[in-house]
């Protein structure tokens, strides 16, 4: 990206091992076979966009699993949701689900998980790059989007632009009953649909009233879920598009919800269709962690939906 004299930056000293630029997401490309990307957990990064008075779309930065250093070439306002990495501001902890001021020379850094798997960096005006296909998402497997254009996570040395602002005061709060404990059980709603009637009853029931455990095999793309074995009585599927959430059972009988840097079709029997704030959810739990699938109509899942952007 060029860099002008007129951006403020920061400079990334330590990348951690995944850490990537995200918009909303990409959109209008499925028939190319390119998939949306966007934020894992739209919730949080629709927060920390929210706090600095951000508009819907704005850039920034997922971080996963922590272990990342930036450090100010210029004072600016930043904003921080979702999971809590251990954050501190040159070695003061730094609380989750607010903004703050950073100032030249002062050094941020991610170190391990406490609760939560990614954390959302906002900074006032979101951060600056070059859109591909209409968005600057990045999605690693596609070699799209991110902040230098080419998919990449994050590397050393590497300068992330802002455009410097003033330092009025953000008052704005996350109200508390939207701060998830991400310790606690996920209960995510799904929209049965699709092949769901080709499942045995037994399947359907042992789905939607077992815990199900996150598995180790889990990113970007999907998250596989372990528990009961779900039996199908399809013998073989034509491909067909998958959307976000998708829960696809292949033959081994265990899930596995399709999340934003997904394959655009798929030939697996599907139980139906996580809802959005589901998937957000999904994408805070780390390996082991337990989840219920709770069946849900698609009106109450619009409802709520519509609800939660009413608010952005």
């Amino acid at each position: 990206m060029t860099q002008h004299t007129h951006h403020g930056y920061l400079r990334v000293v330590k990348p951690g091992p995944l850490t990537t630029l995200q918009d909303a997401g990409r959109f209008g490309v499925r028939r190319l076979g390119i998939t949306q990307g966007g934020p894992a957990d739209l919730h949080a990064w629709a927060w920390a966009n929210w706090l600095l008075g951000n508009a819907w779309g704005s850039p920034t930065l997922e971080i996963t699993l922590g272990g990342l250093e930036l450090k100010a070439e210029q004072d600016c306002t930043l904003a921080l949701c979702g999971a809590d990495l251990g954050t501190t501001l040159d070695g003061e902890p730094v609380g989750c689900w607010r903004a703050f001021r950073i100032r030249q020379g002062q050094t941020l850094r991610f170190a391990m998980p406490v609760s939560g798997v990614r954390a959302y960096l906002a900074v006032k005006g979101g951060f600056i790059a070059e859109p591909v296909l209409g968005s600057v998402a990045c999605v690693t497997r596609d070699g799209l989007g991110g902040h230098q254009g080419d998919g990449r996570r994050l590397a050393a040395d590497e300068r992330l632009a802002f455009v410097p602002h003033g330092d009025e005061p953000t008052r704005r709060t996350v109200p508390e009953a939207e701060r998830p404990d991400y310790h606690a059980p996920a209960t995510l709603g799904l929209i049965p649909g699709a092949q769901v009637a080709a499942f045995t009853g037994d399947s359907l029931f042992r789905a939607f009233n077992s815990p199900w455990t996150v598995d180790t095999r889990a990113d970007r793309m999907g998250v596989r879920l372990l528990g009961p074995t779900l039996r199908c009585t399809l013998e073989s599927m034509i491909s067909e598009g998958i959307a976000l959430g998708a829960v696809q059972v292949p033959p081994d009988g265990q899930p596995i919800a399709l999340l934003n840097d997904r394959q655009t079709i798929g030939g697996y029997p599907r139980l139906g269709t996580l809802t959005p704030l589901a998937c957000a959810r999904l994408a805070q739990c780390p390996p082991g962690h337990k989840v219920l699938l709770k069946a849900t109509a698609i009106e109450a899942a619009q409802n709520q939906y519509r609800r939660f952007r009413a608010g952005f």
